[in-house]
This record gives structure tokens, sequence and C-alpha cells, in this order.
């Protein structure tokens, strides 16, 4: 699943949104404006880190993304139960969580490089341990290797990103740190269910090309230069914070309401459209299951950007009706077994999600100080994970009786509930306490607007 900790940033030269933390200006970058700087900006780009984050990052989760079309293999040949299934993905969602709240902020203490290989080797573990996946134990432990990783990567790479951005284009960090996720996530999808349908060693080649892949860009990160110097309180760091602005608390119950139904449904498609896909729109291509998840990870990412053309309440409104009609239109395709309107339904649910999402992240962010940002993560951590990890328990302990039509149903009211919570509680964010803004230290005065 998309990563929340990256969307919506404004990013300066000497802010990192995603930690609330300090970080230097990109070595070899000019802060200033103009066409020197930009053409400075545009040679660094080539020698900087920037460049091996990004690869690194969409290597991650595409190596996340490459295990859906193989579920149903898994259930065909060894006789996994669509429950199992789902405990993949509690045991993925759980570790994901539990590494960015413990080990989110650790990287601007040790060092970005580091943390980011360590974010590549975990997902090359984990391939590693799925190229022999003849017991559901074997598949929930590649899955919690590949979810640490995750985390892993969705603090550390997606900080080296913004660190080793250069100055010009101004957009270019923001975008590259929050689309990227995504698009490791429907890459990987859509590669491996061609893999498994049309190449040898289906079960096998798509984990030995991640492998590969994953060793090649521990290379590149391992050349690349390091943009935060080691700094004292690793170990403080790695203490969980969670708090929100008190001039943003009233949107959590809003932001409660889109994360953990939009959360819930990515850990749907994870657990449970695969085994859709061929029980009731009747294919049973690898690469058809993948595309479905492509689609709705990349209409994601460009529901993201849309969402900042409005304001925060209309966004929400708007991403989150649109959310509702594609769940809607999911229920209805698979009622009928009609895979275009399936696929439709999908892309129109996965856009409604990014702009829900991205306002709800802008709305939180709003006028928050660096210190704040952090523990603000931190809650949106929580209540994103924590709806995808707790909707994949209960619906896989209900899988055993219930058909898999109804567990659809069952995600679609949960839209329409957290729907109508947003349309009538939805509120902007208010200004903050100026009082307060000026008794902080002024390194910690730089704000989201």
């Amino acid at each position: 699943m998309p990563k929340i900790a990256a969307r919506n940033r404004r990013v300066s030269a000497t802010g990192n949104v995603a930690t609330g933390e300090r970080t230097s200006a990109p070595a070899g970058t000019s802060t200033t404006s103009g066409p020197r700087a930009a053409q400075r900006a545009r040679r660094s780009l080539c020698c900087s880190a920037f460049v091996p984050a990004v690869i690194s990052l969409v290597v991650v989760f595409a190596t996340v993304g490459s295990t859906i079309p193989l579920f149903n293999t898994y259930r065909a040949e060894e006789g996994f139960s669509n429950g199992d299934i789902s405990m993949t993905v509690v045991a993925y969602s759980g570790a994901t969580l539990s590494t960015l709240l413990i080990f989110g902020r650790l990287s601007h203490h040790v060092g970005r490089r580091p943390v980011a290989i360590a974010s590549l080797l975990l997902p090359a573990a984990g391939a590693l341990v799925l190229l022999q996946v003849h017991h559901i134990g074997i598949l929930i432990v590649g899955r919690m290797l590949m979810g640490i990783g995750a985390g892993l990567a969705s603090s550390s790479l997606t900080a080296y990103i913004v660190d080793a951005a250069p100055a010009e284009p101004a957009w270019l960090a923001s975008v590259a740190s929050s689309q990227t996720v995504m698009l490791g996530l429907a890459v990987g999808a859509a590669t491996s269910g061609a893999l498994v349908e049309f190449a040898p060693w289906p079960r096998d080649l798509v984990f030995l090309v991640e492998i590969v892949a994953l060793l090649a860009a521990v290379a590149l990160i391992a050349v690349s230069r390091e943009t935060a110097p080691r700094t004292p309180g690793a170990w403080r760091s790695l203490r969980p914070q969670v708090s929100a602005p008190p001039h943003v608390r009233h949107l959590l119950p809003t932001a409660a309401a889109v994360l953990l139904a939009t959360w819930a449904t990515g850990s749907f498609y994870q657990a449970f459209v695969p085994a859709l896909v061929e029980g009731d729109l009747h294919t049973r291509s690898p690469l058809i299951t993948g595309l479905v998840f492509a689609a709705y990870m990349a209409s994601s990412a460009i529901g993201a950007p849309l969402g900042g053309r409005f304001g925060t309440v209309r966004a929400q409104r708007l991403g989150m009706v649109a959310f509702l009609v594609g769940m809607t239109g999911l229920i209805a395709a698979v009622t009928s077994g009609e895979l275009p309107l399936f696929l439709a339904a999908t892309a129109l649910a996965g856009a409604g999600q990014g702009i829900a999402i991205s306002s709800t992240t802008r709305g939180l962010l709003h006028r928050s100080m660096l210190t704040q940002r952090a523990p603000l993560f931190s809650a949106i951590y929580l209540l994103s994970y924590g709806g995808a990890t707790v909707s994949a328990l209960i619906a896989g302990d209900l899988a055993g009786t219930v058909a898999l039509p109804q567990i659809a149903t069952g995600y679609g009211l949960l839209a329409l509930v957290a729907t109508l919570i947003t349309l009538v509680a939805a509120r902007p964010p208010r200004e903050p306490d100026r009082l307060n803004v000026r008794h902080q230290p002024h390194h910690h005065v730089r704000e989201i607007a």
C-alpha cells in the first residue's frame, strides 16, 4: 500500500517534512535561482544520490507488489485458503507499521545510506524465502521481511530523495518522494503478472529478478553520497511519539474515517481481489490479476496531485464520493461478472482514494512545525496501517464462512459510512496559536502552508 509519509510534502532545502528534522541542502546544488543554478542542479542530478534513491524505492515496492499475482497459484497448488492469504497481509501491514513507528527517525542519526541499504537487503531476504513457499508460515515470514524493508524504505529512502534532489525544478523532490511508492507497487504487480503467465519458472523467476534488482540497488546506494551525517540520539529516536498539534485535532475523526476505509480497501485488494478475479470474474490470468492491482495503485498516484487543486474539505468530500462510487461499481461488477466494469470501478476507487488521502494529510499538516511532524506522521501511520491490519484480520476470520462477494459488500458498507462521516464532519484546519509559535526556537518555525 501506498506510503502516507511521502504525500503532499512541501520540501525546502533545509527541512525534511517526513521526520520533522532538519537536513542539509543537497550537495552540489544551489539554493539560489536563475539559469546558472538550474544548470548546476541538472548536472548534480546525475552524480548525486537522488537517482539511486528513486530507483531503490521503486525496486523495494515493486518487490512488495510482485507477490500478489502469485496468490492464486499458491491457493491452487498449496491449498492455502483466503483466510491464510489475509494473514500474510496482516503480517506485512503489522511489520511495516511497527518499523515506521520504531525506526522511522533512525536514518537521521545513523545516516541515510546504512538504513537505505538495510531496506533493500530485507526485501531481498524475503524474496529468497519465497522461493520455497510450501507452507503458509513461509509466505508469512517472507511478507514480514518485505514489510520491515518497506517501513525502512518509507522513512530512509524518501528522506534520501528529499535530501539529494536538486533545487531546480522545485517540484521534483515532492513528486519523486510521493509518487514513487505507488509507481513501484503498480510496476511490480504488472511485471510479476506477466512473468508468472508467460515466462518459465512461474513461481521463482519473479523473485530471482527481484533479488538481482535489489542487490544492484544496494550497489548504487553504496557508492552514493551520504546526505545525513551521524548525530547523537539514535537510541532515543527508537521511542515512538504519537500526537497531533492542537489546531488540527478536530480533523482527526474525519481523518480516521478516510484513512481507515481507504487503507482497509487496499488490504482487500491484496488479500481477496486475486480470488475474486478468478472465482467471480472468471479469469485465471495472473497478468489480469496484476493489472487490476496496478490499476488501483496507479490511479491513486494520479488522484493524489489532483486533490491539490481544491481546498482540503472539498477535496476530501470529492475524493470519498468518487471512492464510494468506485466501490459500488466494484460490487456491481462482482455480482454481474463483468471484468471491464471491475477495472473501471477499480480505477475510479483508486483515484478517489488518492484525492481523499492526500487532502486529509494536507489538512493535518497545515501550519505544522518541524518538531510536530514526526509524531503527527506516527498518528497517520497508526490510522492507516491500523485500518489495513484490523480489517484484514476480521475479513480473514470471516472468509471461511462468508463468500467473497459478501466480504466485498462489507468493504463497500465501510466506504459508505466513511463517506457519510466525511460529508458531514469534514472541516478546514484552524490557524495555530501564534503566541506558541513565537515561543519556539527560530529553527523550529518552518511551516507547511
